[in-house]
C-alpha cells in the first residue's frame, strides 16, 4: 500500500476526540446510575418501621386538615337528602287571598261625550296661505262635528263641517282676483263669530308678492310674507333711508358674493356669511319722486358667474315732508299694508317708519296717528 492510500484511510483527529468524549460520558452515566441504586437500597435498609408509621399517620392528618370543609358539606347534603326522601311530610299549603270589593260599573252617556264642546268656544284660524295659482287655503278649528261658515269681506262664501278633532279646511273652487280681502269665521250652529280675522293681499305679480296677516286684538301677525327670490337667492328687505342710503338684506348660499345694481349702475357687493345671510348698505344719489327705478340683486359663484338674480321695480313716491297726510291706525293694520295702500308698494314701509321715528316697524298700535309721505 502506498503512502497516498495510508493518508486516505487514516481517521481524522476530530472523529477520534468525539469518540473519546462519548465513551467517557457513557462511563459517567453508568457510575451515576450505580450510585443512585446503592443510595436507594441504603435508605430503605436504615429506615426504621416506627418512622414509617409516624409518616403515614402525619399524611392522614394533613389530608383531613386539607379536605375537612368539602367533606363536611358532602355529609350535610347527604343527610338533607335522606331527610327529604324518608322523613318529609306533605303538609297542605294555605294561600290567603285578600277580599276585593266588586267593581262598580257606571253607564256612560255616549251622546253627552260626543256633544261635549267646552274645549273650544269660538272659531279660530290655523293657516291662510296664498298658492302659486292665486288661490287661497284656509284651515282652522271650531267645535268638533259642527258647521262653520267662511266669510270673505263679510259675505258668506262657503260652509264647512269640522272633523272629530274640530279641524276644517276650505279651498275656493276658483282663484281669487288680485286685491285686498278680509277673511273671518262664524259658527253656523251658534252664530258665534271668530275673534280674529285675516287680511289677504293678492298681488298681480303672483303669490310670492302676496301677503296674509292674522289680525288680533293685540296686533297683527304675518302668516305669509312676500318674497323676492330666485332659487338660492332670497331678498327679504329693501330699504331706502332719508339719508340717501339703500339697504338690502336677504339669504343665499354661504361664502358666495352678492352684487347690487340700481338702474344698471353697479353699487357694490357683499359676501354671504356662513349663516347664509347677507346685508348691503350703499349711498346713492337722491331718488327723484315719481321716477321709475329697478334694483337688481345678483348671486355669483366662485368664478364670478351669475347663478341667481332678483329684480325689483318701483316708483319713488313723492313726499310732502310728513306734514299734510295723516292716517289713524286701526286694529290689525301693519306698516306693510299701509305702505302698500298709500305708496303702492309694501316694501317701502321703512319710509313711513322713518318719517314717524318708529324704531320697530313690526310694532304699531291702534289709534296711533301716522304721517304719510305722499303727494297731495
Amino acid at each position: 500500500m502506498t503512502q497516498r492510500n495510508k493518508i486516505q484511510t487514516k481517521r481524522s483527529t476530530d472523529v477520534m476526540i468525539s469518540d473519546a468524549v462519548d465513551r467517557q460520558q457513557s462511563w459517567l452515566n453508568r457510575r451515576r446510575a450505580a450510585t443512585r441504586a446503592f443510595l436507594r437500597r441504603f435508605n430503605l435498609f436504615t429506615q426504621s418501621k416506627e418512622q414509617t408509621k409516624i409518616e403515614e399517620k402525619t399524611a392522614k392528618e394533613s389530608t383531613l386538615r386539607a379536605y375537612w370543609f368539602p367533606i363536611t358539606c358532602a355529609i350535610i347534603v347527604i343527610l338533607i337528602a335522606i331527610f327529604v326522601i324518608f322523613f318529609r311530610v306533605n303538609a297542605p299549603v294555605k294561600v290567603i287571598v285578600p277580599s276585593v270589593p266588586e267593581p262598580i260599573i257606571k253607564s256612560v252617556d255616549t251622546k253627552k261625550v260626543s256633544n261635549d264642546k267646552s274645549e273650544i268656544t269660538t272659531p279660530s284660524f290655523d293657516l291662510v296661505r296664498i298658492e302659486k295659482t292665486g288661490n287661497i287655503v284656509v284651515s282652522g278649528r271650531n267645535v268638533r262635528e259642527s258647521n262653520i261658515s267662511i266669510l270673505l269681506n263679510n259675505k258668506v262664501v262657503a260652509t264647512e263641517h269640522t272633523n272629530p278633532n274640530g279641524e276644517f279646511v276650505y279651498v275656493p273652487k276658483n282663484p281669487l282676483k288680485p286685491g285686498n280681502y278680509v277673511i273671518s269665521l262664524i259658527d253656523a250652529d251658534k252664530n258665534i263669530k271668530s275673534a280674529d280675522s285675516v287680511f289677504v293681499y293678492i298681488s298681480e305679480r303672483g303669490a310670492k308678492n302676496s301677503v296674509s296677516l292674522l289680525m288680533t286684538e293685540n296686533g297683527s301677525k304675518v302668516m305669509q310674507a312676500p318674497k323676492l327670490n330666485d332659487g338660492d337667492l332670497v331678498v327679504s328687505k329693501i330699504d331706502y333711508l332719508d339719508s340717501g342710503r339703500l339697504v338690502v338684506t336677504g339669504r343665499a348660499l354661504p361664502r358666495l358674493r352678492v352684487s347690487l345694481t340700481l338702474n344698471d349702475k353697479y353699487l357694490g357687493a357683499a359676501r354671504v356669511s356662513d349663516y347664509k345671510t347677507f346685508g348691503m348698505g350703499v349711498d346713492v344719489d337722491k331718488l327723484e319722486p315719481g321716477k321709475k327705478y329697478t334694483i337688481n340683486i345678483r348671486l355669483h359663484d366662485t368664478n364670478g358667474t351669475t347663478i341667481a338674480s332678483v329684480k325689483h321695480k318701483f316708483v319713488m313716491p313723492e313726499s310732502t315732508g310728513c306734514e299734510d297726510t295723516f292716517y289713524t291706525v286701526r286694529r290689525g293694520d301693519t306698516l306693510w299694508v299701509i305702505a302698500n295702500n298709500f305708496l303702492r308698494n309694501g316694501v317701502l314701509f321703512s319710509i313711513i317708519a322713518d318719517c314717524n321715528n318708529i324704531k320697530n316697524p313690526d310694532l304699531i298700535y291702534p289709534k296711533q296717528v301716522l304721517q304719510i309721505p305722499v303727494k297731495k
